[in-house]
């Protein structure tokens, strides 16, 4: 008879092993609950670098500059204080009133008044700036221009006009870059302006010179850019170019 030649074979190598091991891979709820440790770890480090560096910028400003910007916060609350004290004797009126529609059709008027202003229907004057910008080198955008609206707005200005561009809820920037090898031209609502940009602001002067003087502002921006930019108070700013007031095509109003 043959010799028998039965046996086991050979078993897997130790690399073999060692693949069966790691692959398909098995996360236990262990691991699945130290990875999700990990990232939020992680999520919460890239929060804390991001808000020191904000920090940061404010641990190197000067003492006048902190100062600055807390009265400009602190503006900021009291205009919020008085538009809501505003609000309330007007209800108040309303209650008390013993000929309320009277006293209706009173508001009413001084509220369409207040809304062709902030609507560029009527002209405005009253305090308020003077923003001047001279950019030879061409280098202040139309995006820097927007920042700067809404600096002022956030500041209390309730009436600008740029050149002769009366500015609204819905007035946007734009930049003509049809001109190859000219710097950008830039347009407000379709319309070209022209340097030097200037910016007729009413508002509280106390509150517009101050947050546009900011560090990091607008003021120092424009000068990063070889700008030169002049900011004037006056008591007496006049706005006079007009918005034609358009009907809607659809909305219509509806009773309360």
């Amino acid at each position: 008879m043959a010799p028998s030649t039965g046996g086991t074979g050979a078993g897997p190598t130790g690399r073999q092993r060692l693949a069966a091991a790691l692959w398909p891979p098995r996360a236990s709820r262990a691991q699945f609950i130290v990875a999700l440790l990990l990232f939020a770890l992680g999520l919460g480090l890239a929060i804390q670098v991001r808000s020191n560096t904000d920090e940061s910028r404010l641990r190197g400003a000067r003492q006048e500059d902190l100062v600055r910007i807390l009265d400009e916060l602190d503006s900021r609350n009291k205009r919020l204080q008085e538009e809501k004290r505003d609000l309330e004797q007007q209800r108040t009126e309303l209650e008390n009133s013993s000929d309320q529609a009277e006293e209706a059709r009173r508001q009413t008027e001084k509220r369409t008044a207040q809304l062709g202003v902030l609507a560029g229907t009527v002209a405005a004057r009253g305090p308020g700036i003077t923003l001047t910008i001279n950019d030879p080198g061409g280098h202040v955008r139309a995006d820097m221009l927007l920042d700067t609206l809404q600096e002022l707005r956030a500041a209390g200005a309730e009436a600008i006009q740029i050149n002769e561009v009366r500015v609204v809820a819905d007035t946007f920037f734009s930049e003509d870059l049809s001109r190859e090898g000219a710097n950008a031209v830039v347009e407000i609502d379709g319309h070209r302006v022209e340097q030097p940009y200037r910016f007729e602001v009413i508002g509280n002067p106390q509150d517009l010179e101050p947050a546009l003087n900011i560090p990091g502002g607008v003021v120092q921006s424009m000068e990063r850019e070889q700008a030169t930019v002049s900011v004037v108070r006056s008591e007496k700013i006049v706005v006079d170019a007009l918005r034609q007031a358009n009907q809607p095509d659809y909305a219509r109003s509806a009773p309360e």
